[in-house]
């Protein structure tokens, strides 16, 4: 008998199966646009993080962090799950359930968004660390700030590889006549 997360594991491989909106990922310009969308939600955590250290000791930093998340949060979840349809699920499902040729494309994904991130992260480390060498109030990070610079490079590094996968992602061939 299958135990419960295996169940679960079976029913999330069965839903990359079924074509949600095929329309809105059919084609490769349409997938870029989709995958645009999502760079854009990853792109407002970022500006959310420098919002919040420009604004730090302001009440009005908290609205404008909710607005931004509330944001990227309604335009990332639909954009998610079709982009996860699209590539079949070539970055979320376990190994064992992709071919050679998906788990090559896995691979290539996770190559070019491990690349981008490790430069995202030297930009906000360099960020933080020349910070601190201001003098008077400016010299002082804002530790919210620093808790949403955290944020936003996790939910980078969790995205990017299927942003990236389904950038590269090719149409389909014609079908023969």
């Amino acid at each position: 008998m299958k135990d419960h997360a295996e169940r679960s594991r079976e029913r999330v491989r069965r839903r990359m199966e079924i074509d949600v909106l095929p329309s809105w990922y059919a084609t490769r310009g349409r997938r870029r646009a989709l995958a645009a969308a999502g760079l854009a939600t990853t792109a407002a955590l970022w500006a959310d993080a420098v919002a919040a250290w420009a604004l730090a000791p302001d009440r009005g930093m908290f609205t404008v962090h909710y607005a931004l998340l509330a944001a990227a949060t309604v335009v990332a979840a639909p954009v998610i799950v079709l982009l996860n349809v699209a590539t079949r699920g070539v970055t979320h499902l376990a190994e064992r359930h992709l071919d050679e040729r998906q788990v090559g494309e896995r691979l290539r994904a996770q190559a070019v968004a491990n690349r981008i991130t490790l430069g995202l992260i030297t930009i906000a480390g360099a960020g933080v660390f020349l910070a601190t060498f201001r003098q008077g109030a400016e010299a002082q990070v804002p530790g919210f700030a620093v808790i949403l610079i955290l944020y936003a490079l996790g939910m980078t590094h969790l995205m990017l590889p299927l942003f990236v996968a389904a950038w590269r992602m090719p149409d389909p061939p014609p079908p023969d006549e």
